[in-house]
């Protein structure tokens, strides 16, 4: 897979680009004609706790200008997303907690529960809890796709922070002979 372009800024800070100046700038121009200038909105169908996270999304990207309604949509699937699998947690720990009671029950004396009938509910209940990982696993991913998207992960916020240029580079044997052959040296 290629990667993906750089930014307009990056090109310009790492001074490195084969662009033109004119390339670059109409670049610019085209990121700049993608973004709305309209703040995102938390969609109203998001329950209390996805519109916290929607809330703490919307800063962090508002301080790296990426509060735009552009982005709308996806920022609110991915609370949605975040607030379905904190729920399957909970739905998955009340059937491990239950697990834990069915044993409990079974390990004393005075109950009519038979072995038989003990394994098969705990079957069931370790078929919900592997049913329910599967869920929270596959809604991992979709948050890790769009994580990857929108500068949500380390290797995606790295792809667009420029690169240091090193201002004190010494001058190179050929580059000093080409600098005085076309008088640019003294």
């Amino acid at each position: 897979m290629p990667t993906p372009s750089k930014p307009a800024l990056v090109l310009v800070e790492e001074n490195k680009s084969h662009r033109t100046k004119a390339e670059i700038a109409q670049r610019k121009e085209a990121e700049e004609s993608t973004i709305t200038g309209v703040p995102m909105e938390a969609w109203p169908s998001l329950s209390r706790k996805a519109k916290k996270e929607f809330k703490r999304l919307k800063e962090l990207l508002g301080k790296i200008k990426k509060d735009d309604a552009v982005y709308e949509n996806v920022i609110n699937r991915y609370c949605e997303l975040w607030d379905e699998c904190i729920e399957f947690k909970k739905e998955q720990k009340e059937f491990l907690d239950s697990k834990d009671e069915l044993e409990q029950e079974y390990r004393e004396e005075e109950t009519d529960l038979k072995a038989s009938t003990y394994y098969k509910l705990r079957a069931k209940i370790q078929d919900n809890v592997l049913s329910l990982d599967r869920q929270i696993q596959a809604k991992r991913k979709m948050m890790l796709d769009i994580e990857k998207e929108n500068i949500m992960t380390i290797a995606s916020s790295l792809r667009s922070v420029p690169k240091k240029v090193q201002k004190d580079i010494p001058e190179s044997g050929m580059a000093a002979f080409m600098k005085k052959r076309t008088g640019g040296g003294a």
